[in-house]
């Protein structure tokens, strides 16, 4: 072992699990947490936007290792800007529990900086206590081979062709490569949607951004091997120079590009059909994520619904609860300037 391994073996490990929106890091964390092989694993999710709808499917998993006091939501927004006011305290008080986890896992949103929130692991408070075995980075490939959130200008130049939205330089790239240059581990994740060609263009991509060395692991539906993605043995929290950051000589970031709301809307008469108008919503107002709950007529199970850019994927994950309200609402994430009452009417008239 080395001097870092030996340093932090005797400290609880942490995984920071970062990524864009919609690139999959719920599901990853979600197979995680079922296939967890007797660990004690710990859960604090970062949610953006209103409504705790990551949350809310993992707490649905049904499997031991994910009980509702083992999930941990902070949505007093972004971990990286909220660490002394939300983050170290629930930190504190996975130590504090009569059987402290095996290992936390972090799941942060997708506009979070990684290295600030890696930061918080030097706190006196904490850092003879856990250590940061890696930060992994789940990469959207589909996403990556269209030109979004890389500096190959060819193909960023051949996606604003097709957009005039994209005709802007947009901060976007920069949290993208951030997370990228913060990262043990890269997650290329929906694999299942792309050709072997389409693999090694979006890997020599992600390699050119990340740091020297860094494994790029594929994935579909975020199904990885706990034992590759647990063990890093980073003790990141010892390395962040060797972590360079877009943001490394500000003090703060700010958010403000970004905005949320929340929309609801009637009970859906058929899922495919309201999968298939938001998609066009999407497309209509350039929004970035739209994520949620819907009741369906005639359906005892509660249908999850999560877009991005703009693919929309639905399915039914849990039966609605005895007294549960079958409410039906949509989470809406986008660039500011989003028409938040042409959006509702939209979607409202969607189901």
């Amino acid at each position: 072992m080395d001097a870092r391994t030996i340093k932090s073996k005797n400290r609880i490990p942490a995984t920071v699990i970062t990524g864009f929106l919609g690139a999959g890091k719920t599901s990853l964390v979600r197979h995680l947490l079922e296939n967890a092989d007797g660990r004690r694993i710990a859960l604090i999710i970062n949610e953006f936007g209103d409504l705790g709808v990551d949350g809310e499917i993992l707490k649905a998993c049904g499997d031991e290792t994910c009980s509702e006091d083992d999930i941990v939501e902070l949505a007093n927004g972004c971990i990286c800007c909220t660490v002394a006011d939300d983050f170290l305290p629930t930190i504190e008080a996975l130590l504090e529990r009569p059987e402290p986890p095996d290992h936390i896992v972090i799941e942060t949103s997708g506009l979070a900086l990684p290295k600030p929130l890696l930061k918080a692991f030097a706190w006196p408070e904490v850092r003879t206590r856990v250590t940061v075995d890696g930060v992994v980075a789940v990469v959207d490939g589909p996403a990556v081979a269209a030109g979004l959130f890389a500096t190959d200008p060819q193909a960023v130049d051949a996606q604003r062709a097709l957009d005039d939205n994209l005709d802007h330089e947009s901060p976007l790239e920069e949290l993208f490569e951030d997370q990228l240059l913060c990262a043990d581990m890269v997650v290329l994740n929906k694999s299942d949607l792309m050709d072997e060609a389409m693999t090694k263009q979006v890997t020599d991509n992600v390699a050119g951004e990340a740091r020297d060395a860094v494994r790029i692991v594929p994935a579909s539906h975020g199904a990885i091997d706990i034992n590759v993605l647990l063990g890093i043995d980073a003790a990141a929290e010892d390395d962040l120079d060797a972590r360079p950051s877009h943001h490394d000589d500000e003090d703060d970031h700010e958010h403000d590009d970004f905005e949320s709301f929340v929309v609801e809307i009637s009970e859906a008469t058929s899922a495919d059909a309201l999968s298939a108008r938001v998609e066009q919503i999407m497309r209509d107002f350039g929004i970035l994520r739209v994520k949620g709950f819907v009741s369906v007529v005639g359906k005892d199970m509660r249908l999850v619904v999560q877009g991005v850019g703009p693919r929309v994927q639905h399915y039914f994950d849990r039966d609605w609860q005895d007294g549960e309200v079958r409410a039906s609402r949509l989470v809406v994430i986008g660039e500011t300037g989003l028409d938040e009452a042409a959006i509702t009417a939209a979607l409202q008239g969607a189901g």
